[in-house]
């Protein structure tokens, strides 16, 4: 055996940083701050409750309210740019771009439905819409896609609870708005201008990528932050229906949103612990208190055996491809892809072929809600509990299908396109409750495709990161996010919008009545919106059956060990460390 002398003592306490400075630079910190940026940049999935005061403020017809709909979400999706970004710069740049998108955007909407200014063109408010909802993605890309890269062993838990988040915010948004502004929907325009911007630029020097390591219990964590997220969604549910039957006044709703805010900051108890124990890690580790160590020969052979493997990793290190290289001669799927290696092959088009239908029919069902109500008669009031039931169950989608497909894909290796795939289906039966009006069906259909629309994209981006690596994720998850607007300007656009226009315009020459110029365009009853939705529902299955080929191809592939690679690369770093640390340690007695 081998017998080594500490000669470390003591002299390790100097250099120990405190535990406030742990606390605030630690890879848990940029997970919290990651929920807050998450919480408020969710904007664009509330134009339902906005959406009225800029039809009837302007003047717009449904085809006009659609369009800007459109440009609304292309903006939100299309994040090609904060990718690109994102690769050259670090995160505080990209959340630095989106809050200024942000406010910029926003705050041109409030002025032009509060006639501060002279009434946009509709191109102009189209590129309003388009750059106030586009902050959203570089607030994901640039808080969203750190995490993913300083928890790669967890990006399901990662994605669904971060993802969970942005699928509260309406919610969350909502509350603070009622409490700030009590029933001003034009003011609601103006909060989400300025809110995501404020949170942004707090926490610009937070958020940070890290070096992966392992911690034993990280997964139990994610479950801790999952709880006080699932008390959030709890009371947010629980405010929505004692709302919807009893008038809050805005100090009832003040007390609400104290109470939002306080779940809201919860998170940071989990955080402190961890934090605390990683600090408390260290300070054992620079303070050994046996100043004799005793060293089996089999720990040393084991030793030597790693740093063998470690040495010859680094020795002969392999080259990696530009972005532009070796376009039709990809690596094997988990291993990273270039950008046009990724965009060229055939699981990237069927993943975008499948969510094109699934995400763009989801889309046009939220961002009608409010015209879907109106003429299928439910009452003004109603039309805040669809957006704050979506909302809810938008959130209980994402964390439903990150944690659950990430527990089912480590313990049973249940492939996540399946999941995909059966999500894809439900959504169909929330399209067709629309269409027939079914009694009280829009509450159902709210709470279905809610769901619906929140499981796919942690599914999406989890499998585009599985299949393609996290060396381009930045740019790949961007990408990832097109299939949404494409969907949505052919099925809300050219679909939807134009055969309710074309229904309303048939009930006014019903009324013998012609529509004037400037004048917003109604439709009432069944028929306004019952073909576009099987239309929808059609499209839909089709996405869902076109997803089934991508879970055939990638079968052999879940059934691996897919993280492999991440734990070893997280190990070569604890390697490194504890080389750095026998430094330290050079008196060695061996018998």
């Amino acid at each position: 055996m081998a017998i080594k002398i500490n000669s470390i003592g003591v002299h390790g306490w100097g250099d120990m940083r405190s535990l406030t400075v742990q606390f605030i630079t630690g890879r848990w910190f940029i997970m919290f701050a990651s929920f807050l940026i998450m919480a408020a940049a969710g904007a664009t999935y509330m134009f339902a409750l906005y959406s009225g005061d800029i039809k009837t403020a302007l003047g717009y017809d449904q085809s006009t309210l659609n369009l800007l709909s459109f440009f609304k979400d292309f903006g939100a999706n299309v994040g090609i740019l904060a990718g690109f970004v994102n690769e050259i710069y670090p995160p505080w740049v990209v959340l630095t771009i989106g809050a200024i998108l942000n406010f910029f955007g926003y705050f041109m909407i409030w002025l032009s439905v509060t006639k501060k200014i002279a009434t946009p063109k509709v191109w102009q408010m189209c590129l309003y819409i388009c750059i106030g909802a586009n902050s959203q993605s570089f607030a994901n890309t640039g808080s969203l896609v750190t995490c993913v890269k300083n928890f790669p062993e967890s990006r399901g838990a990662v994605l669904g609870v971060l993802k969970g988040y942005v699928g509260l915010s309406g919610a969350i948004i909502t509350q603070l708005y009622s409490a700030f502004y009590y029933d001003d929907t034009k003011a609601l325009i103006l909060l989400i201008g300025w809110l995501p911007a404020v949170v942004s630029f707090a926490f610009l020097r937070t958020v940070r990528y890290m070096k992966p390591v392992r911690q034993v219990n990280e997964i139990k964590v994610f479950y801790n932050f999952l709880y006080i997220s699932l008390g959030l969604a709890g009371f947010l549910l629980a405010m929505i229906i004692i709302q919807k039957k009893t008038n809050f006044t805005q100090s009832e709703f003040g007390l609400s949103a104290a109470v939002v805010i306080f779940l809201l900051l919860l998170p940071l108890v989990v955080v402190f612990i961890e934090e605390n124990k990683i600090w408390r890690s260290k300070k054992l580790a620079l303070v050994d208190s046996s100043p004799v160590k005793i060293v089996t020969e089999g720990e040393i052979a084991e030793t030597e055996k790693v740093n063998a493997v470690h040495s010859v990793s680094v020795s002969s290190p392999k080259k990696d491809p530009k972005w532009y290289e070796d376009v039709f001669h990809p690596p094997a799927r988990g291993e990273d892809y270039t950008i046009l290696q990724a965009l060229f092959s055939i699981d990237m088009l069927i993943l975008f072929v499948a969510c094109i239908s699934g995400v763009g029919g989801a889309l046009t069902a939220i961002d009608n809600l409010n015209q879907i109500g109106t003429s299928l008669r439910y009452p003004k009031k109603s039309i805040s509990t669809f957006v704050s039931l979506v909302s809810i169950w938008n959130y209980l989608g994402r964390v439903f299908s990150g944690f659950v497909s990430e527990y089912v894909l480590v313990k049973y290796k249940f492939p996540r396109p399946l999941m995909l795939t059966l999500i894809l289906f439900i959504s169909c039966i929330g399209h067709l409750l629309i269409a027939f009006d079914v009694p009280s069906g829009l509450y159902a259909a709210s709470v279905i495709i809610g769901f619906c629309f929140g499981a796919q994209w942690p599914l999406l981006f989890a499998i585009i990161s599985e299949l393609f690596g996290l060396k381009y994720y930045a740019t790949l998850y961007n990408f990832g996010s097109v299939a949404s607007p494409l969907g949505l300007y052919v099925l809300n656009v050219m679909i939807t919008g134009h055969l309710y226009d074309k229904e309303g315009k048939k009930q006014l020459e019903a009324l013998g009545r012609t529509r004037q110029e400037g004048q917003q365009l109604n439709c009432v009853g069944v028929e306004c919106f019952k073909l576009s939705f099987i239309i929808i529902t059609a499209a839909t299955f089709f996405g869902a059956v076109v997803s089934l080929i991508l879970v055939a191809r990638t079968r052999k592939f879940y059934k691996s060990d897919i993280y492999k690679r991440y734990r070893e690369e997280a190990e070569m770093v604890e390697v490194k460390k504890k080389e750095d640390a026998k430094a330290d340690q050079p008196h060695v007695i061996t018998s």
